[in-house]
């Protein structure tokens, strides 16, 4: 069994009083506007919900709100190349734990390219395990979980799987486990069922009516998953239109 770490990060709310448009983006987002007060789970607390619920958006507010940069990285990175950044991290209000992280990374999956070259540019890769532009997708995301990020830290992922295998997500499961073990706190935005397997978690569900704690089981990753790989033909007979016939 993990380790119950002491949260780096307790919860986050909007800020009491803070003036928002609610009529605007992001807070036209049913999750946004009634997101209320996000509890973290000491080890990993999960975002998921369909594309568009606003788990992501969520995730770089927290983001931005900790020192990060929209595109990721080390609180060093000072990097940005798209201006589509929400204002929501500018009325968080964030609680926080003691002691503060030793260690922490945002690693966003659509923009790790960008931080790759980044590092490449400021002759900064040794961290990596050398340029990440060497290495696949995948293998660069597995270079961040297992070189770069060291322990004791908090650690934001945003949808991590997008470049990983099967296989790959079970290692890298592995390496979250491994980080907990050594003190580290994550808050991950995913698809994925399998990472969201891990055992020492809180899931959060963002949805239609605002937020709420779900088990593993009663998400739709896992129903639908389930389902299909219990029922493939059947369930492509039904997607398809295919009645089987020549």
């Amino acid at each position: 069994m993990a380790r119950l770490n002491r949260p780096y990060l307790l919860h986050a709310g909007l800020r009491p009083g803070a003036e928002v448009d609610f009529d605007s983006y992001p807070f036209n987002i049913p999750a946004v506007r009634e997101m209320g007060q996000i509890d973290f789970h000491p080890n990993v607390t999960f975002f998921v919900g369909e594309n568009g619920a606003g788990k992501s958006t969520v995730l770089e507010g927290l983001a931005l709100a900790l020192g990060y940069s929209a595109e990721g990285g080390t609180r060093n990175v000072r990097l940005q190349t798209v201006e589509s950044v929400s204002n929501l991290h500018e009325v968080l209000r964030l609680a926080r734990g003691v002691p503060a992280p030793r260690d922490g990374y945002f690693l966003r999956a659509e923009t790790l390219f960008n931080v790759a070259s980044y590092m490449d540019e400021v002759g900064y890769t040794e961290g990596y395990g050398g340029s990440l532009h060497r290495r696949s997708h995948g293998e660069a995301f597995m270079a961040v979980l297992l070189n770069k990020l060291r322990g004791r830290g908090l650690y934001l992922l945003d949808e991590p799987e997008a470049a990983l295998s099967p296989n790959r997500q079970l290692a890298a499961l592995s390496a979250i486990h491994a980080l907990v073990e050594n003190g580290s706190q994550f808050i991950i935005a995913t698809h994925s069922p399998i990472l969201l397997a891990y055992p020492h978690a809180r899931i959060v569900l963002f949805d239609g009516s605002g937020l709420a704690e779900v088990a593993y089981e009663d998400t739709e990753h896992y129903a639908v998953t389930r389902d299909f790989l219990n029922h493939p033909q059947r369930r492509l007979a039904q997607l398809l239109g295919d009645d089987g016939s020549p």
